[in-house]
This record gives C-alpha cells, structure tokens and sequence, in this order.
C-alpha cells in the first residue's frame, strides 16, 4: 500500500503538482488522482516517481502502511 501523504510530501519538495506528475509519467491527471486513491501504482511507474522525486526512501513510500 502506497503511503499517499508521505508520496505528497516529496511531490511538494520537488516542487511537482499532481497533474505535473501525471505528465511525466505519461498518464492523465485523473488516473494520476485514481491510482493514488486505490494506493496501487505499477513497478515502473514507482521507480519513475522514485526518480523524479528523489525519494531516498522508497520503501516507506511504496511499503507503508
């Protein structure tokens, strides 16, 4: 389960709006907002958001509860 707040707060401190995220994982806003309500993201799509958002730990991010 995706740990949405802490994934929100590393959208903030790099500075990304969801529908900036969105873009660059090439999906809509919408999907974007209905992934992060489900929690659920693919393997790619997570080592991406990794990335873009240097998150130092994904763990607690993609691993949370």
């Amino acid at each position: 389960m995706v740990n949405v707040n802490l994934l929100k707060s590393y959208m903030v401190k790099a500075g990304y709006t969801q529908k900036m995220l969105a873009q660059e994982l090439g999906i809509s806003e919408q999907t974007l907002t209905r992934k992060l309500k489900k929690r659920v993201f693919g393997t790619d799509e997570a080592s991406k958001i990794v990335e873009l958002l240097s998150i130092d730990n994904p763990q607690a991010v993609f691993f949370g509860h």
